[in-house]
Formats: structure tokens, C-alpha cells, sequence
């Protein structure tokens, strides 16, 4: 699993400029503190949305808007590269590959751009205060979502049938087939796959991307990915750092809220970066 974080924050820092270039800010201001309130509150009122389609048995209209927003996605990172009619074509093929065939393998591809695409936008989108406050509230949300009010499990069950790119999927076994999975007639323990939500290997990415858009100092050099501050890169190994942890605690037998850990050791790899290469945290 540390692998699709790995491959979503190189993608995400390949894709950043070409993004930033291309005009493809989610947010006019990157400096405005507001911009992590609006996007919690759409997640807040994204989830009060999925978890009543999921209760009124609708998940077809849920799986429209996921796959609306898949390709919207995969669209802007296909554009980030080539022009807009290959970018059209790639998006419709693999939107259409993505229904029809959703195995682990399709899902795993199509998340991994998605998830990296995300990544971009939003770091971005976000300068260095807006994203930590972000990060900060996210994990806040995260262990209440998942100790305290638990919406988030009956969320990740809900949709899992659904056999979106919301998670990334890693078979236990050779002949394990997403497809014929049936969710319902396994536990916990019996699942033939181990999942990862997206959100763990896109919501630390952010800062990863933020850091190395909005600082302009600190900077080395890394093979294939070029110039790269040094908080960006710490907060890409402290990410990496947290997921240790993570698994540590989850091998004890308790599932976990993810972003806790992945989310810290971002913020607290981001910090040592800026203060090895003498800049301010903020």
C-alpha cells in the first residue's frame, strides 16, 4: 500500500506545474484561510449526501456522480500533458473501461490518476497555511468520523460494492477477482484483498504538493522529478514514516482512522524540512 502513495505523490508533484501553468486552480485566492472551511464543508455535505442515497437504496445515482467525477479528474491530468482532444478520448475509454470492467487492476490505475490528480488541484489551490489547517481539520474529522460517530465505516461498506476508484485494492491471492467479490458474504478477516481508502494517499500529497509550489528556496535535486524543496520532500517521507506507524498499530488487530497518522507525519516532516533549510514554517 505504501507503494500507491509513493506512485500518487510522484504523479502529483510531475502534474503540479504543468497544472499550476494550465490555470487550474480550484480556488482564485491560494492564500485565503476560507478555502479549507469550503472544502470541509463540501465534504461534510458530500457525505450527508452518500450516506442518504446509501440508506434509501439509490447507489446507482451515487455511482453516476462518482463516475462524473472520476473522469472530470483523469480528464484535467490527461490535459496537464497532451491536448484536450487525446485527454477527451483517454477519459471516455477509461470511464467506460471502469464500468464495464471494474477488476482490482482497472481500479487500482484509474485511482492511482485520480488520486494524483486530486493532489495536484488541491495543493495547488492551497498555500502553505491554508493546507495545514486543512490537514489539521481532516484529521480532527477522520478520528471522529471513525471512533466516535463511525459514519465513515458504514460510508467505506456502503460504497464498496460499488467498485469505484475510492480505494486502492491488493490481492491476498493470485486468482482474486474484485468483480466477483461479494462484499456482503465476507468478514473482516476473510477479505481476499487488502484496501486502502484513496483519501490516505491524497490528503497528505497535498502539503507534499503545496510545500513544493509555494516555497521557492530550499530546493534539491531528485531523478526523474527534477528541483524539489526539501519540506516537500520531508513531508513526503514523514507521510511515508506515519503509514510505518499506521501499520504497526493496525497489526495489532484494530482497524484505524488513517489520516491521524498519515496527516502528522506529513505536517511534522514539512516542519523539519523548512527548519534543515533555514525557512520559515509558515
Amino acid at each position: 500500500m505504501a507503494g500507491f502513495i509513493i506512485i500518487v505523490q510522484v504523479l502529483a508533484l510531475t502534474m503540479a506545474v504543468p497544472m499550476e501553468t494550465g490555470g487550474m486552480r480550484a480556488f482564485e485566492n491560494p492564500s485565503s484561510v476560507w478555502n479549507p472551511i469550503y472544502y470541509i464543508v463540501l465534504i461534510l455535505l458530500f457525505t450527508v449526501f452518500i450516506l442518504f442515497v446509501i440508506k434509501s437504496n439509490k447507489k446507482y445515482v451515487l455511482h453516476a456522480i462518482l463516475l462524473f467525477a472520476v473522469a472530470a479528474t483523469m480528464y484535467y491530468v490527461f490535459r496537464a500533458f497532451i491536448d484536450g482532444t487525446s485527454s477527451l478520448i483517454l477519459t471516455v475509454l477509461l470511464t467506460a473501461l471502469l464500468y464495464k470492467f471494474p477488476e482490482w487492476y482497472v481500479v487500482d490505475i484509474t485511482g492511482v490518476l485520480v488520486g494524483a490528480g486530486a493532489s495536484a488541484i488541491i495543493g495547488i489551490s492551497l498555500a502553505i497555511i491554508p493546507t495545514l489547517i486543512l490537514l489539521i481539520l481532516l484529521t480532527i474529522y477522520d478520528i471522529i468520523s471513525v471512533y466516535k460517530t463511525k459514519h465513515m465505516i458504514t460510508l467505506a461498506e456502503g460504497v464498496m460494492d460499488l467498485r469505484a476508484p475510492i480505494l486502492f485494492v491488493v490481492p491476498k491471492r493470485k486468482d482474486y477477482s474484485f468483480v466477483k467479490c461479494d462484499f456482503d458474504a465476507e468478514s473482516e478477516g476473510e477479505r481476499g484483498a487488502y484496501f486502502m481508502g484513496l483519501g490516505d494517499a491524497v490528503m497528505p500529497t497535498i502539503l507534499v504538493v503545496s510545500a513544493n509550489i509555494f516555497i521557492h528556496e530550499g530546493y534539491m535535486q531528485l531523478p526523474l522529478l527534477g528541483s524539489v524543496t526539501l519540506p516537500a520532500i520531508l513531508a513526503a517521507v514523514g507521510t511515508l514514516l506515519g503509514y510505518v506507524v499506521l501499520m504497526v498499530v493496525v497489526m495489532k488487530g484494530k482497524p484505524q482512522a488513517g489520516l491521524p497518522f498519515l496527516n502528522t507525519g506529513a505536517i511534522i516532516g514539512y516542519v523539519i524540512g523548512c527548519l534543515a533549510a533555514g525557512i520559515s514554517v509558515v
